[in-house]
């Protein structure tokens, strides 16, 4: 199935009748996933955002429930709206890290209300990268930039360039699809031959290498130019730290959270002052296992999906790719083995 680029708009109208459709839209020269409105400037190609669309079922912050102390006191939960929600055009990288957080919002006995009514919500259409940045390295990772697999819509360019190219992969991208009845028709090859141009030397095993390398060297070395700042989680597709805190207005108040940060002093700090990650490199160096480690551990997959940001936006030119290459040929010692 294929719609003509030139309808795009209205591709995006007849779908917002039903949706609150989220699209990449340039807004004061920065492209970011916003709710779409006929007014906005739509850039499906070039370039990925630099701000992940996860907050569009992971806020960064989200009131959780509102209370009142007292004889009359009471807790009320604040649920999400029923809205029903369309991301489009969001990248496979992307879509890999909501897999990623499905399964730890979503499994391992845990259900978290907040993220499943939003998800529940949500239909996916991914896009496949029609221009790899300087810092995208997905491939290496195991992924696809032309390809999504768990999208409820895929969509690329047609391989004349004039169209874009749908392929509904699950019920709620079919129902999506039967709305477009009238703007798609039958037929349309996609373009699918995107490649990334970093592309780096991993170790197959490098999860279960790393497990080996808690007191290597290499923490020391990689950690020198790291300022603490939290820009590397703030701006990755697959961090899901947060906080929960208060606001108190007398006898009333309410709880929310908000994304916090593995990197900051104070994340593991503790009620009578003890830090077990007291300095930079226990801090960077938990960041970079979890990723690469821990979480295949416990997942069975790598947490980090070669999106690139952390390498584009770190003020102190940490790059993470360089680590996997260097950490894959490290000789373990003796302390490590």
């Amino acid at each position: 199935m294929k719609f003509k680029k030139t309808d795009l708009n209205e591709v995006l109208k007849t779908l917002a009748r039903e949706y609150t459709v989220f699209a990449p839209i340039v807004e004061n020269e920065e492209k970011k996933f916003m709710p779409w409105a006929e007014s906005k400037d739509v850039e499906m190609e070039g370039l990925n955002t630099i701000k992940p669309p996860k907050d569009v079922l992971f806020p960064n912050v989200e009131k959780m429930y509102r209370y009142k102390m007292g004889l009359e006191g009471f807790i009320e939960e604040i649920f999400p709206e029923d809205t029903k929600r369309i991301l489009f055009g969001i990248r496979p990288c992307d879509m890999r890290s909501i897999d990623s957080m499905d399964k730890v919002f979503l499994t391992k006995e845990y259900v978290d209300s907040y993220y499943a009514k939003r998800r529940d919500d949500a239909t996916i259409v991914a896009f496949g990268c029609t221009e790899a940045g300087r810092t995208c390295f997905c491939e290496s990772m195991g992924l696809n930039p032309n390809d999504a697999p768990s999208a409820d819509v895929m969509m690329n360019v047609s391989a004349d360039g004039e169209d874009y190219v749908l392929e509904a992969r699950t019920e709620k991208g079919e129902e999506l699809v039967k709305k477009l009845e009238g703007l798609i028709t039958d037929g349309g090859e996609a373009k699918k031959d995107t490649k990334c141009s970093l592309v780096i030397n991993k170790a197959e095993d490098l999860d279960k290498k790393l497990a080996k390398m808690f007191e290597h060297p290499i923490w020391d070395k990689v950690t020198k130019g790291c300022i603490g700042c939290g820009t590397c989680t703030f701006v990755c597709p697959t961090c899901y730290c947060f906080d929960i805190d208060s606001e108190n207005y007398g006898a009333e108040g309410c709880k929310y959270r908000c994304w916090d940060s593995c990197m900051f002093s104070d994340y593991t700090r503790l009620a009578g002052g003890a830090n077990p990650r007291p300095t930079k490199k226990e801090r960077l160096r938990n960041r970079y296992m979890h990723k690469l480690s821990y979480f295949n551990e416990r997942y069975g997959e790598t947490l980090c999906v070669g999106c690139g940001r952390c390498v584009e936006k770190c003020p102190a030119h940490l790059d993470i790719s360089e680590f996997i290459e260097k950490a894959s040929a490290a000789e373990l010692g003796k302390e490590d083995k």
